[in-house]
C-alpha cells in the first residue's frame, strides 16, 4: 500500500487499515515535504505541550497510554538512529559497499548476499548498550499503571532490558531473540546463530542449506503476528506519545493516524514528522522539538517522577548482566 494512498485516507479508513493490514510486508514510504509548523487555525503552534500533557496525566484523565518509539529513543544509549545526516546508520555503510542504504535490510539483497548485514549484526546485537532516561520512563509509565502498550521499530532489545514486560510490548520489527531460515523458515537456535555471527560467519540451515536470519523485520517480509493481536489498542487509547521516530516506514507509520481525532498526540522528536509535518494539525496534536532526553526528562519533572525514575535507573543498572564488549 502506497504511501500517497494512505495520506489521502480519512481517519476513519486509516483506523480500518490497521484491523486490515495483517499479511502486508514492511515497506520504506517516500521522502515528507518540508515541516510546517501550523495549529489547526493556521498559527503558530501553542507552547506548553509538556504542561498541557503532564495535567491531563496528574488529573487522572490518562489510564491508557500508547506510546509508539523508534531509534530516537536509544541515540542516548550510545545507539545511532537510521536517518540522521552524518551520524545515522545510513549515513556510515560505506564500507559495507552496497547498492543503497536500505539494502542492508532487503530480503531480496540478503538472498543474494547475506554478509554485509551480518558484519553489521555484530553491532546491533544486544548487550552492549544499556537503557537509557527514555526507556525508564516508558517503564515507569507501565508501573504507575498507565501504559497500554508500547509499539517499537527498535531491534536493540533495549525495551525488555529496562524491564519493560512483554505483553506491553510490541516489537514490530522483530528482534534478535530468535531466528530461522530465510528460505525454509525453520527455526534454529539464536544463541547457535549469534556464535556464529560473532566469529564472522554465515549460520546454515540445518535442513535446506539457506542462511538463517535473526527474526528482524527485513523490508518485503511481513511484520510479527503479535503487531496485529492487539489492533484494539488504538481506539482505546486516551493519550497518543510518538518519540524519536521519522514515521516513514510503513505500516508502521499509520498507525499514529488511528487513534480517535480527539486523543491527544504527543511529538517528543528532534523534527516534526508525519502527521506534524502537515496542516492543519489536529487540536488536541502536541509537539515538543529538540533533544528527546531533554524533553522526557522535563515531563517527568511536571509529572514529579524524575528521583523516582532515576532511583528505579540506578537500582535495576545493578541488576544487569555485564556489557559484551565490542
Amino acid at each position: 500500500m502506497c504511501l500517497s494512498f494512505l495520506t489521502r485516507m480519512s481517519s476513519i479508513i486509516l483506523k480500518c487499515f490497521v484491523f486490515s493490514m495483517k499479511g502486508k510486508s514492511y515497506q520504506s514510504s517516500s521522502p515528507s515535504t518540508k515541516p510546517i509548523l501550523s495549529s489547526p487555525s493556521g498559527s503558530s503552534v501553542p507552547r506548553g505541550a509538556l504542561e498541557t500533557i503532564g495535567r491531563l496525566m496528574k488529573l487522572g484523565r490518562v489510564r491508557n497510554i500508547v506510546v509508539v518509539a523508534g531509534a530516537g529513543i536509544s541515540t542516548g544509549s550510545g545507539i545511532p538512529d537510521f536517518r540522521t545526516p552524518g551520524t545515522g546508520l545510513y549515513a556510515n555503510l560505506a564500507k559495507y559497499d552496497i547498492p543503497y542504504p536500505e539494502a542492508i535490510f532487503n530480503i531480496d539483497y540478503f538472498s543474494d548476499n547475506p554478509h554485509p548485514f551480518f558484519s553489521l549484526a555484530k553491532e546491533l546485537y544486544p548487550g552492549h548498550h544499556r537503557p537509557n532516561y527514555v526507556h525508564y520512563f516508558i517503564r515507569m509509565l507501565h508501573q504507575k499503571g498507565l501504559l497500554l502498550r508500547m509499539y517499537t521499530q527498535n531491534i536493540d532489545g533495549l525495551e525488555k532490558l529496562c524491564g519493560i514486560p512483554d505483553d506491553k510490548l510490541v516489537e514490530a520489527h522483530g528482534s534478535f531473540a530468535t531466528a530461522a531460515c530465510h528460505l525454509c523458515y525453520t527455526p534454529y537456535p539464536a544463541e547457535e546463530a549469534k556464535q556464529a555471527i560473532m566469529k564472522g560467519n554465515v549460520p546454515i540451515c540445518t535442513f535446506c542449506a539457506g542462511a538463517v536470519k535473526p527474526n528482524v523485520v527485513f523490508f518485503g517480509e511481513d511484520l510479527p503476528e503479535k503487531y496485529f493481536q492487539h489492533a484494539e489498542d488504538f481506539p482505546k487509547a486516551d493519550l497518543l506519545m510518538i518519540m524519536g521516530t521519522s514515521l516513514k516506514i510503513e505500516p508502521f507509520a499509520s498507525l499514529v493516524n488511528t487513534v480517535k481525532s480527539t486523543v491527544p498526540r504527543l511529538l517528543l522528536n528532534r523534527d516534526p514528522v508525519g502527521p506534524f509535518e502537515r496542516r492543519p494539525l489536529r487540536r488536541a496534536d502536541y509537539m515538543e522539538l529538540g533533544d528527546l532526553s531533554d524533553s522526557v526528562r522535563k515531563l517527568a519533572e511536571i509529572l514529579g517522577w524524575h528521583t523516582e525514575i532515576q532511583d528505579l535507573m540506578n537500582s535495576h543498572e545493578n541488576g544487569l548482566p555485564v556489557m559484551n564488549k565490542q
